[in-house]
């Protein structure tokens, strides 16, 4: 994953209205930004002004950036002795930015200018004509940012008054690493937000991010490949770069690949990958992954990947190379994902996908005998049972599946694991954020990556000295040869058995005295309607 340099600073500041004094916090940012999409809302739908606001973040963000890159580059040649005019061809050099990780922002484009015009008439035209000059100067951009600002669907009269309202955001003043780590948390925000107003759509773009960090902390993956074959918005991608950084690996050791299929989303991940300065190989263009795999020829050394679950309408070739261990039904593409991760795996290399439940049992169309040439080549390391709504975009139960292409204990000095399957089942965990979602707690995270890498036998377990056992309701190792008894059913609650119930001796031995202490009482009483049920009868007579 090359990353855009940690210093992104930026340039002598324009005029323009209402510039703020002080850096605006992650908490004002997003308020102010939300008010701006409530501001569209009524009169376009949430995929169309998603795209609206995205696209004006973003051409905020890289004109703060560039204004902070042009300040610093004068501040550090007037110290050096250069005198105004000289100063000021060189900060008009365009390689002074691009060297520094820093987008290049033509005069024309410059928020600024947008600012000063945001009450003329052709303010979407000027918009757009902004985002082609961006795209223009930055090759990295082409065909990436949003046009749509023109259209007849976008009130020109709310486009203006947005562009007011995000004049008074700022980026910058806290140094470049903070202020594109602040955009970043705010355009995730975005993505999570848009995702909800969206519903079952926003699925297709956004998945949450407890769930993505479950997949990185079990994986790792610290340097090499990572490979994405539905990757949405880019959140694997983000999440990948958070972990590296957060274990003191540098970015550039981690090499990004993937393919989307739908163009808006994959023009939302090329500037969601921009924003977080993470540099990837999402193809020249958007397409389906199984009509035209755009990586055909990579084996990486990680696969991360929210498929759409159970597609009934794909692709499909009965020739395709890729179906090793069978053809994939023709109503459902859920084993064809699976396939698909599995052929761009290195020999050593690792995977973790997202689907429904339902893949761990089904047997329509050949799913179970797939199921089983899988399980029997061992390339199954770990199935964990996830709780119901962590996805808002979907009802049906998910589930994880972990792959390895080696289980042996390798040169890690891991522990030989071939032959077993690790289960968990996940489905107490997590916390309701509010009435309709789930979310799952940095210990909740924690907990099922320990579990699996204890299972393992990685050192970064060891340091924790975390040793691994089965835990009756919630983890056990199992055999292939027993997970071929159970018919090659790969859902946890098969294996890992109901919880052990502790119980305090003193507690229980009370609980035994009260109760017999009732019953007893019970059986008194029972005696004594007896007896007056039969002087009642006697009098009857």
């Amino acid at each position: 994953m090359t990353l855009l340099p940690n210093a992104l600073p930026r340039r002598g500041r324009p005029k323009k209205a209402a510039e703020p004094q002080t850096p605006t916090s992650a908490k004002e940012l997003k308020d102010t930004l939300w008010k701006a999409a409530d501001k569209l809302r009524g009169s376009m739908d949430a995929s169309q002004y998603k795209d609206v606001i995205l696209g004006l973040v973003f051409l905020k963000y890289v004109s703060d950036a560039f204004d902070e890159r042009r300040e610093l580059i004068a501040a550090e040649l007037g110290g050096q002795g250069y005198n105004e005019e000289q100063i000021e061809a060189l900060v008009g050099d365009i390689d002074e930015y691009t060297s520094a990780g820093v987008f290049w922002i033509p005069s024309d484009a410059h928020w600024a200018s947008l600012a000063r015009n945001a009450k003329a008439g052709d303010i979407g035209v000027r918009v757009n004509h902004a985002m082609d000059l961006v795209m223009d100067a930055n090759p990295a951009l082409k065909a990436t940012l949003p046009r749509i600002f023109n259209s007849s669907s976008v009130d020109q009269r709310r486009l203006g008054e947005l562009i007011d309202l995000f004049n008074n955001a700022r980026f910058t003043g806290q140094g470049a690493t903070k202020a594109r780590d602040l955009l970043g948390e705010v355009y995730e925000y975005f993505l999570e937000k848009f995702a909800a107003a969206e519903g079952k759509r926003g699925g297709e773009f956004y998945t949450p991010a407890s769930v993505v960090r479950v997949l990185v902390e079990v994986l790792e993956p610290l340097s090499g490949r990572v490979y994405d074959p539905c990757c949405g918005s880019g959140g694997m991608f983000v999440q990948t770069e958070k972990f590296v950084e957060a274990h003191g690996r540098h970015p550039q050791d981690v090499h990004v690949y993937g393919q989307e299929l739908n163009e808006r989303t994959w023009r939302m991940a090329k500037m969601n990958l921009a924003i977080h300065g993470i540099g990837a190989d999402l193809g020249p263009v958007w397409g389906d992954t199984f009509a035209r795999d755009l990586h055909a020829g990579l084996k990486a050394d990680f696969v991360l990947a929210n498929p759409p679950f159970n597609i009934k309408d794909w692709a499909r070739n009965e020739r395709d190379g890729r179906w090793r261990y069978g053809v994939p039904p023709a109503n459902n593409a859920n084993y064809a994902w699976l396939q698909h991760i599995l052929s761009h795996l290195a020999p050593g290399g690792s995977a973790g996908v997202v689907l429904a439940n339902g893949s761990m049992s089904s047997n329509s169309g050949g799913e179970g005998a797939i199921r089983a040439e899988i399980v029997d080549a061992d390339l199954v390391s770990c199935m964990v049972a996830l709780p119901t709504q962590l996805f808002r975009s979907t009802g049906i139960p998910v589930c994880l599946w972990f792959f390895a292409m080696d289980k042996s204990a390798g040169k890690q000095g891991n522990v030989d694991r071939r032959g077993e399957v690790l289960f968990i089942d996940a489905r107490e965990l997590g916390h309701m954020v509010d009435r309709a979602n789930r979310a799952f707690t940095d210990e909740d995270i924690a907990k099922i990556a320990d579990t699996y890498h204890a299972w393992r036998g990685r050192v970064s377990a060891q340091e924790k000295g975390t040793e691994y056992a089965d835990v009756p309701g919630f983890c056990r190792s199992a055999t292939l040869a027993e997970i071929k008894d159970a018919g090659y059913a790969l859902t946890p609650g098969r294996y890992v058995g109901a919880a052990e119930v502790e119980v305090d001796p003193a507690e229980m031995a009370a609980r035994i005295a009260s109760l017999t202490a009732d019953l007893l009482a019970q059986l008194d009483e029972s005696e004594r309607l007896a007896q007056v049920v039969r002087e009642q009868l006697g009098r009857v007579r």
